[in-house]
């Protein structure tokens, strides 16, 4: 069965300093693939608590090169490889994270790149395939310059993840026509932010795009105090788009939200005599 978990919902220095919200990234299971999307510090041991098998990880998706999004690549990689004695896998990432840039070194080793088959560096409007999975690179607008967000087309719904990102309408209609959409929303209300979404900038790209569900993740320690639940609940009475805050460990089964996942279930049955 396919789930999209949360290993942590940690969205700043200070709340992923003090594990307020946990770190550790989120985990799509579609199929038999396991994609691991911005693997921060932790990753591993929530792995282990909510249930997920790093080894089963065939597919890395890294958003941009901050620590709470990219600590663990290399972690991830030697669980899934077992060190790179069984090489495999895959990391789709934006130019920092395999290549740096004057402000900081790439964060994946060297070594840990020889331990995984391919790497595929994107920048918006590129995008990429693995088996019957395609992953677009969105625009972000956020203090590292290169910095992407994914939409991520599984065979019968789309995910849309936003990745670190100030409120742009080039953005959102890059989410447009995804059935399930993961903003990370880092301050409540109309807090100004240099480079993250806030509440009133979530709920512009909930209006937009019009998914089936949102989920709201990434939180700050204003966030936190303002109450994530409150905040989702303000995006879901202003959009009419059921909004959920993730916590720690949430499990989503992403088929319900499927806008095709009817047709995929009943279209092709001839219609009864």
């Amino acid at each position: 069965m396919d789930r999209i978990v949360f290993l942590g919902t940690a969205g700043d220095s200070s709340v992923m300093a003090r594990q307020l919200r946990a770190s550790g990234g989120i985990v799509l299971q579609i199929g038999e693939m396991q994609i691991h999307i911005d693997p921060g510090p932790g990753s591993l041991v929530r792995a282990r608590e909510f249930g997920v098998n790093p080894r089963a990880t065939g597919v890395m998706l890294v958003s941009h090169n901050h620590i709470n999004h990219a600590h663990d690549v290399n972690a991830v990689v030697h669980a899934m490889t077992l060190g790179g004695f069984d090489k495999k896998g895959v990391l789709i990432a934006n130019t920092t994270v395999v290549q740096g840039n004057g402000r900081c070194p790439p964060t994946i080793s060297t070594f840990a790149q020889s331990c995984i088959e391919r790497i595929i560096v994107l920048q918006p409007g590129q995008k990429a395939a693995v088996e019957d999975v395609e992953v677009h690179a969105i625009p972000a607008f956020h203090s590292d310059p290169s910095g992407i967000g994914f939409r991520i087309l599984a065979p019968v719904y789309t995910i849309g993840y936003s990745g670190d990102t100030a409120f742009s309408k080039e953005a959102a209609r890059a989410l447009e026509g995804c059935d399930i959409l993961i903003l990370n929303v880092t301050f409540p209300g109309s807090m100004e932010s240099d480079g993250h979404l806030n509440r009133e900038g979530a709920q512009k790209v909930v209006e937009q795009v019009k998914p089936k569900l949102a989920l709201i993740t990434h939180f700050g320690f204003e966030m936190l105090k303002a109450d994530p639940l409150l905040e989702a609940r303000h995006i879901q009475l202003a959009t009419g788009v059921q909004t959920v805050a993730a916590h720690d460990g949430l499990s989503i089964v992403p088929a319900t939200y499927a806008a095709r996942s009817e047709q995929t279930r009943l279209s092709g049955f001839p219609p009864l005599p």
